[in-house]
């Protein structure tokens, strides 16, 4: 069975694939035939609906599942995606909504469906015989996850107080939804959020939603929506915070706080503060000045991406960072349309210094960066070994400094991205719409590839945000 779970990956088509093509030609007959239909037959099937955007047989086939595990992984199509999930999750045996299957191996199965596009996750997880984990890809976080729950059976089965299998699967069985989930303010997202929470009322906590993924803008467009997520009133955020506790990744548009002092945000800090798992933290629209401390001081040490762009931050909220126990982690730091240059470049430089054994990813895009701030941390950004992507656009920076940077740059094998800003001579007025000279700009591009001729760097890329 686990070589047909790659034939996904195989460009020629092999009998099985002929066979769910086929298959796929007369709905109505394919339905009826999935009773009877053999086990290997089923990814293949699956696979080819999926992208054939058959939702009718998707629905059936999830509903007859003959595994306990069913992953999206690769699969993706460019049209009617939400329409084509919705028909894969409508086939979830809810309570009420399933009738029993005839045959002796036809039941309700499916205890995991997987929606997120994971390029390294097969369609279903080799069987073994053991009992738990069955599935790679199971949530392990949560108490209500499938993984704890099989624990605690397999506890009771050794301590022999059950007597009966019959016995332990009385009650419904328990099933995950795992989803990263992106809350846009589109009418189609704010549809589809409403029908995965109608889908967990009607399980009546037998169904387990995972989100390790969670992007918000705009939160008061969901307030209503997203109760399904913690099962109560959602009001802010921070009561979304509560019981998502176990993401690693988090983002945060355009939710404005109106004092870093009130009960709000003192609330989103505590709930933030719980989410121990927590890799990658991005903030924009935030007024955090002279407040990074305190957001700072509830994060997790193992952060490894903090993105705080039109923040507000200033020269103190800088060295805060440089102190903190996040910047000898951070691999993608970015810091972009803050004025953190304004008065003084030294925290920066400090900072550069903290993160210099780590960082891979920075920006600093609009951030009133001088001739002499872009000077005087150089050194700094030079001892940053494992820097990747460096993007500093729209910053008032002269040719001949461009220039020392670049030479300074071409020793770090591992950069290959680079974002410089279009120098102030090629404006008639510096950073002002309609002033660019393309001529001039056309010109300092050809200079830059010269110089990085001349260094052997071909593989490095310098590019500009021009108009």
């Amino acid at each position: 069975m686990w070589r047909f779970t790659k034939m996904h990956q195989k460009a020629t088509a092999t009998l099985l694939d002929l066979a769910a093509r086929s298959l796929l030609s007369n709905e109505p007959a394919a339905i009826r035939a999935l009773e009877e239909l053999p086990r290997d037959l089923f990814v293949p099937l699956f696979i080819a609906a999926f992208l054939g955007g058959h939702k009718k047989i998707l629905t059936a086939m999830v509903r007859v599942w003959p595994f306990r595990c069913l992953h999206v992984g690769t699969l993706s199509v460019r049209e009617s995606y939400y329409e084509i999930v919705e028909a894969v999750i409508d086939g979830l045996c809810l309570p009420l909504m399933c009738s029993v299957s005839s045959s002796p191996y036809r039941g309700p199965k499916l205890r995991i469906l997987d929606l997120r596009q994971d390029l390294d996750c097969e369609t279903t997880c080799l069987e073994t015989g053991i009992t738990f984990p069955f599935c790679f890809q199971c949530c392990i976080y949560s108490r209500h996850s499938i993984l704890k729950l099989e624990e605690a059976r397999h506890s009771v089965r050794c301590l022999g107080i059950v007597n009966s299998e019959s016995e332990l699967q009385s009650a419904q069985e328990p099933m995950e939804l795992l989803v990263d989930l992106s809350l846009s303010d589109t009418l189609r997202a704010k549809q589809f959020l409403s029908f995965l929470r109608s889908k967990v009322e009607q399980s009546f906590g037998s169904l387990h939603l995972c989100c390790r993924d969670l992007q918000i803008d705009k939160m008061s467009a969901h307030r209503s929506i997203l109760q399904f997520l913690d099962l109560g009133y959602l009001s802010e955020v921070t009561t979304l915070l509560a019981r998502t506790i176990h993401l690693d990744s988090l983002s945060l548009y355009n939710i404005a706080f109106k004092s870093c002092q009130r009960k709000n945000f003192r609330t989103f800090l505590n709930r933030l503060g719980r989410l121990d798992n927590l890799q990658k933290l991005i903030l924009s629209f935030f007024h955090l000045t002279d407040q990074l401390h305190k957001l700072l001081r509830v994060l997790p040490p193992q952060l490894d991406t903090l993105c705080l762009p039109l923040c507000g931050l200033s020269d103190r909220d800088v060295t805060v960072l440089s102190q903190s126990s996040q910047a000898t982690h951070l691999r993608l730091l970015n810091l972009s349309d803050n004025q953190i240059f304004s008065e003084d470049y030294e925290p920066f430089q400090t900072l550069l210094e903290k993160v210099s054994g780590t960082l891979q990813h920075l920006e600093m895009s609009n951030c009133l960066i001088t001739d002499s701030a872009l000077s005087a941390v150089l050194p700094a950004l030079s001892q940053c070994s494992h820097l990747r992507v460096l993007s500093f656009a729209f910053n008032p920076i002269t040719m001949p400094v461009l220039t020392s940077l670049l030479q300074h740059l071409a020793s770090s094998m591992e950069l290959k991205h680079v974002v410089y800003p279009v120098p102030v001579h090629c404006y008639e007025q510096w950073n002002f719409r309609g002033s660019l000279d393309p001529r001039k700009l056309a010109k300092v591009q050809a200079q830059v590839k010269a110089m990085l001729q001349a260094v052997q760097r071909d593989d490095m890329t310098w590019t500009t945000c021009a108009e």
